[in-house]
């Protein structure tokens, strides 16, 4: 195990880095100064990461041109006015409206999804039970709309939520990747993103046995990797994803 670390450390140190944004989601944080355009761009890139990652991408790039690159701004002023037909996938432009109705809400109230994360958090500072509850939120709004459904999936199924993981870490974290915007959850609360590709990979490494790549695979997974960094486990989510593209040259 002892070489795995080292190999593992090797990769989060040379994938970890600025040159990173550029290609993955997380980029759509790093183009605001402002924190509520910073978690609100960091939430729909979220939602949308799933598929071929050139096209999400573009995808996203057009919805932010329908932002005006103002997020926050268009959130919270949004009176359900036509996307222009933006769409997704399963995810047509109605289901989008609903959920940019929903975050409208809760911005018209003087919240915002940090208040929004850690209220659901403090009752048990619990990640699967915050989750939830997150899910229960939105899900008073969207609940007739299956596209919606897709791109905010039930915790309570207990899926592997690989994207919700994934933008908790990029608002826990602080590196030259990640902002690191919040501070109630510790980072050795994170669990890491799990996806296909990272669970093929981790079966591989022998640090994942689990064949479903479900929440208790999840779970697994982060517990393996705090044999390595018990208070960091999730920055070897670049370790894997480094694994994976030199495993590919």
């Amino acid at each position: 195990m002892n070489n795995l670390k080292k190999q593992l450390d090797n990769y989060v140190e040379q994938y970890e880095t600025k040159d990173f944004i550029k290609d993955d989601p997380i980029q759509f944080c790093h183009k605001f100064k402002n924190k509520k355009d910073i978690e609100i761009a960091g939430f729909i890139a979220s939602l949308f990461a799933f598929g071929n990652r050139k096209v999400f991408i573009n995808k996203l790039n057009e919805l932010f041109d329908i932002f005006e690159n103002e997020p926050c701004n268009f959130i919270e002023n949004y009176d359900g006015k036509s996307l222009n037909g933006f769409n997704y996938r399963f995810a047509k432009e109605d289901d989008v409206i609903i959920i940019l109705k929903a975050l409208n809400k809760l911005y018209k109230h003087g919240n915002t999804l940090k208040t929004l994360f850690q209220n659901c958090y403090e009752d048990k500072k619990d990640i699967f039970e915050m989750m939830c509850k997150i899910s229960e939120y939105f899900y008073k709004s969207i609940e007739n709309y299956n596209g919606a459904k897709y791109l905010i999936p039930d915790a309570r199924k207990k899926g592997a939520m690989k994207r919700v993981n994934m933008f908790l870490r990029w608002m826990v974290r602080k590196s030259d990747v990640d902002l690191g915007l919040w501070d109630f959850i510790p980072t050795s609360q994170l669990l890491i993103p799990l996806d296909t590709h990272v669970a093929r990979i981790s079966r591989k490494l022998g640090l994942l046995k689990r064949n479903s790549n479900d929440l208790k695979a999840v779970i697994e997974l982060t517990n393996n990797l705090k044999q390595f960094d018990k208070n960091d486990p999730v920055k070897y989510d670049f370790a894997l994803f480094g694994y994976g593209v030199n495993e590919n040259k």
